[in-house]
């Protein structure tokens, strides 16, 4: 073939002798090409080294083999927040395996909610993974109403009928309670993420539930809500030392939230674990480097990424049901409680 040219459909459709459609329906799998007609598209493609792309896929599918993951988020959080690094490490991974291209949105205002809206309402990606639900979102049901594929990091709440992946955050929780309920503590506080998530309200219900195994009603005065950064971590610590001056453990609903709790602490000359107990909620690099290095629930969130991703591609490639994961957490036990 003259020249360097990468060759395209075009090309192909020209040496078998058959239209640019016949190439698209043989490039899928389709059976609506005869015997013959298959085997000359073949022999074409070896021939001339052919390589499909999404665009001569999509003649026939109408796919444009790309999916968005929307986080509706700023990026100096986006930056910040160890999370969100690993759910597009495992998107990104399992995605690479069916030849998907990822589109990363930030959504940070109505301008662009409007602008994802029109990308979804023309078609030009296959279905979305949605992070950071919180329970008054409209963009999942948006997203449903249009048809469009759609799997949640999470879920907003207990009857959510769209595709979700989630860690066991009730389990863990209670599992990170019972740990320091075994370690003697009696007073044990909880730094609560947006209760507007079901992600904030699961892990406030296993601090809650491991308490009342242990026969014990929590009080509410025990309990302060966060956003999951560092910042809201220590202005929760420093209100809840300053109702409750003598607790001797705090619950973070995620890692972030435990680092602003153990600054606050030192701030105090507090000692931990001596004075107040730590435990944290992820398992994020953070948690190895703090002073003391950190307890944690671990949740596999590179798995819940590549979860989210082959479960939107089942939907999308072979129109596979509905599913819904849940993850299991461990506690990881470091020198902080």
């Amino acid at each position: 073939m003259a020249g360097n040219r990468r060759p395209t459909i075009k090309t192909v459709a020209a040496r078998a002798g058959v239209g640019r459609t016949t190439v698209s329906r043989v490039v899928n799998g389709s059976e609506l090409v005869s015997a013959e007609a298959r085997a000359r598209v073949l022999a074409a493609i070896k021939e001339l080294n052919y390589v499909p792309n999404s665009v001569a896929r999509g003649l026939v599918t109408s796919r444009t083999n790309s999916v968005a993951l929307v986080i509706p988020e700023s990026e100096s959080r986006l930056g910040s927040e160890p999370f969100f690094a690993a759910l597009i490490r495992g998107v990104s991974a399992a995605l690479a395996e069916s030849r998907t291209q990822l589109q990363l949105c930030l959504v940070r205002d109505q301008a662009e909610r409007d602008q994802l809206t029109e990308s979804v309402a023309t078609r030009r990606v296959d279905g979305v993974l949605l992070v950071s639900v919180h329970a008054d979102d409209r963009l999942p049901g948006l997203l449903e109403e249009m048809g469009l594929p759609t799997v949640l990091a999470g879920r907003r709440g207990e009857d959510e009928q769209l595709s979700y992946v989630e860690s066991d955050n009730a389990g863990g929780a209670t599992q990170a309670v019972r740990h320091l309920l075994g370690r003697g503590r009696t007073k044990i506080a909880t730094i609560t993420g947006p209760l507007d998530m079901d992600v904030a309200r699961s892990r406030l219900a296993g601090w809650r539930a491991a308490h009342q195994e242990a026969g014990l009603e929590p009080s509410e005065l025990l309990v302060e809500e966060g956003d999951f950064t560092e910042e809201s971590g220590g202005r929760a610590m420093r209100s809840l030392l300053e109702r409750i001056p003598d607790l001797d453990a705090v619950f973070a609903a995620s890692d972030l939230m435990a680092v602003g709790a153990l600054a606050e602490l030192h701030r105090r000359d507090l000692r931990v674990p001596e004075d107040v107990a730590v435990v944290g909620f992820e398992d994020s690099i953070l948690a190895r480097h703090t002073n003391p290095p950190l307890t944690t629930v671990r949740q596999p969130v590179e798995e819940v990424g590549r979860t989210m991703a082959r479960i939107l591609t089942d939907i999308t490639l072979h129109d596979a049901e509905r599913r819904r994961a849940t993850l299991p957490t461990e506690l990881v036990v470091r020198e902080s409680s």
